[in-house]
């Protein structure tokens, strides 16, 4: 079984408790119709556990085969940089079918992000570096597909349905309580 070799750390996107005895981390990419999928389950998941779990989200744009995955990826690092990471992350699950500069654009305005700063940042791949360390971290942790969840480090092999995840979080709760 594969292990999470880059630990969670304060550079990674976190929702939930800090001290959550469970830590669900997504590799995920905004264009992947499977990831597309797991947004919702996730969110479901995340309401179920309430406080026992915080959910970690990185970026593995499959760019060979989603072209706009990237881009989107340096979207939401954008959004970060200005303390939008979330909103940006959900929006751009939630308008998967439109990805492209006329939708992030858009997004950015909905959430009264700089658009000047936003076509800048692109241009420049002010943030492809970060997207790429993801990226890199996810390879080296056995990551070769969209979504990838580790839960608690160990990489879940299973499926990503809602059940399946439930019962693998149980299981690793049931395990963290020893």
């Amino acid at each position: 079984m594969s292990t999470l070799t880059i630990a969670v750390g304060p550079e990674d996107h976190i929702q939930g408790d800090p001290d959550a005895e469970c830590t669900l981390v997504e590799y995920g990419d905004y264009e992947c119709p499977s990831c597309g999928e797991a947004y919702p389950i996730v969110k479901r998941i995340q309401r179920h556990f309430g406080k026992r779990i915080r959910f970690v989200f990185r970026n593995f744009p499959l760019s060979q085969i989603h072209p706009d995955a990237e881009a989107a990826a340096e979207v939401a690092e954008f959004a970060s940089s200005r303390a939008e990471f979330w909103p940006m992350h959900d929006l751009l699950f939630e308008n998967q079918d439109r990805l492209g500069d006329e939708l992030y654009e858009a997004l950015a305005e909905r959430l009264q992000l700089p658009i000047e700063d936003l076509r800048t940042s692109l241009e420049e791949g002010e943030f492809k570096a970060r997207v790429r360390a993801d990226f890199a971290g996810g390879v080296r942790s056995g990551v070769n597909g969209t979504p990838t969840f580790f839960i608690n480090g160990k990489r879940n092999n299973g499926s990503f349905d809602y059940g399946s995840l439930v019962a693998a979080i149980d299981t690793a709760l049931k395990s963290h309580r020893g």
